[in-house]
């Protein structure tokens, strides 16, 4: 079984949940759905088992009857999916309104990898034991176990060291963010190089820039068609036509967004690929690269794809990777000797060895146009100051979903990538103050 790191006391905040979301667990489970909510207001609520019983119709009833279900139907041993008996009880259960909490893992998951292989439990909390498991912080897994509460019972002596999957907290991502002290300048911060943007779709070249801006690095150099949208909303910016070996020192790039995939594009990401400085590729970028020289280079590369990108990479449907993100991930960060960050629902970042981390933060206010383009350049300036790739992806994604969720509220409503990316300065200080 595969460990996951945790901290503090055991409450860990699932993608879309707010900051101070732990709390759930503790007492009623309150997720959301008409169940928990009910459960939660009645003192005294029936509960009923069906341990040592066949399932039945007996049980059938019990569970229709229940305003408590307790799901121990199988533990962390289990695959495949529930066999149909316990399938039926798992659909009562949920069509009863009952709150639903699963002992250690909704049954019918996958405890390593949060795949569902057939029909599972879809807890509204979920109260596990001695470790996180990985599926638990993995979607589909995770959208399946509900406010989650990690009980300690004394196992930490005999969990590996390394473990398979981490999820950062504020604590840790604040211990990487860059700090500039007296004897800093911009460059000694680093410069970042951002190539996006086309005639086509020049706002992906100004919000890329955005969010490297606001990424720690001390300035920003632009390369490509969209300089004057870029110069007219960032005035700060380094502005060149290219191409991006003659732009100027950089200590890392970001390629990729909005270039389109003409011959100009093609030549921006060989040339990028070509330097000895850390690399980030999004977008049009992935279409585009030449897998040989990626795994030929010496400096790190970052490929930051969404599901459907993955698959490409990957000869795959985007249904296998959407059902199989921890093995996608991993399996991409082999094939092309980089590190990953798979975005989606669950994100994840990966490399060549060491353990996967599941960022925590996020909303589905995020899903839209643009807001890919902000995380690559925060996460390229997070490689210019100095991160490695797995720490620079860790903090992008991490700030990126936080400040996702303060752009959209505590209640949640619509926004724009550009929303993002004016949060990202509040998020960082709200991550920052963990250490403060």
């Amino acid at each position: 079984m595969g460990a996951v790191r945790g901290r503090g006391t055991g409450e860990t905040e699932g993608p879309g949940e707010t900051a101070d979301a732990g709390a759930a667990g503790t007492g009623s489970a309150e997720t959301g759905s008409g169940g928990g909510r009910r459960a939660g207001k009645r003192a005294g609520g029936r509960g009923t088992g069906t341990a040592g019983r066949p399932f039945g119709r007996a049980a059938l009833a019990a569970v229709r009857r229940a305003d408590l279900v307790l799901d121990g139907i199988v533990g962390i041993g289990g695959h495949g999916g529930l066999r149909p008996a316990a399938a039926e009880l798992a659909l009562a259960a949920r069509e009863s309104g009952a709150a639903i909490v699963a002992v250690d893992l909704p049954s019918g998951m996958e405890a390593d990898t949060g795949e569902i292989r057939g029909t599972a439990v879809r807890a509204d909390a979920t109260v596990t034991f001695g470790t996180y498991k990985p599926g638990l912080l993995i979607d589909p897994g995770a959208g399946h176990t509900g406010a989650l509460r990690l009980v300690d019972i004394g196992l930490a002596a005999y969990l590996p060291d390394v473990p398979e999957l981490e999820a950062p907290q504020h604590a840790d991502v604040a211990a990487l963010l860059p700090v500039p002290t007296g004897e800093s300048d911009k460059y000694r911060r680093g410069v970042v190089g951002v190539v996006a943007g086309s005639a086509r779709y020049p706002g992906a070249a100004v919000l890329a820039v955005a969010g490297a801006l606001r990424g720690g690095a001390g300035a920003v150099r632009y390369v490509g068609p969209a300089g004057d949208a870029v110069i007219a909303r960032f005035p700060e910016t380094l502005v060149h036509g290219g191409p991006p070996a003659k732009a100027g020192r950089v200590q890392s790039w970001a390629v990729g967004p909005g270039l389109g995939d003409g011959q100009e594009a093609r030549r921006a990401v060989k040339d990028v690929l070509a330097s000895d400085v850390p690399v980030l590729v999004d977008a049009d970028g992935l279409r585009l690269l030449d897998r040989k020289q990626v795994r030929r280079r010496t400096a790190p590369t970052l490929l930051t794809p969404h599901a459907g990108e993955a698959a490409a990479l990957l000869g795959a449907a985007r249904e296998e990777v959407e059902a199989s993100r921890l093995s996608s991930a991993r399996r991409l960060a082999a094939e092309f000797g980089a590190t990953v960050l798979l975005k989606g629902s669950t994100t994840l970042v990966a490399a060549a060895d060491g353990p996967v981390r599941a960022n925590p933060t996020g909303t589905g206010w995020l899903a839209t146009a643009g807001t890919g383009d902000v995380l690559s350049g925060l996460t390229a300036s997070l490689l210019a100051a100095g991160l490695e790739p797995r720490d620079a992806a860790s903090a992008g994604a991490y700030l990126h979903g936080l400040a996702g969720r303060l752009a959209a509220g505590r209640t949640g409503a619509p926004v724009g990538a550009s929303d993002v990316a004016a949060a990202l300065v509040t998020a960082w200080r709200d991550v920052a103050s963990a250490t403060a």
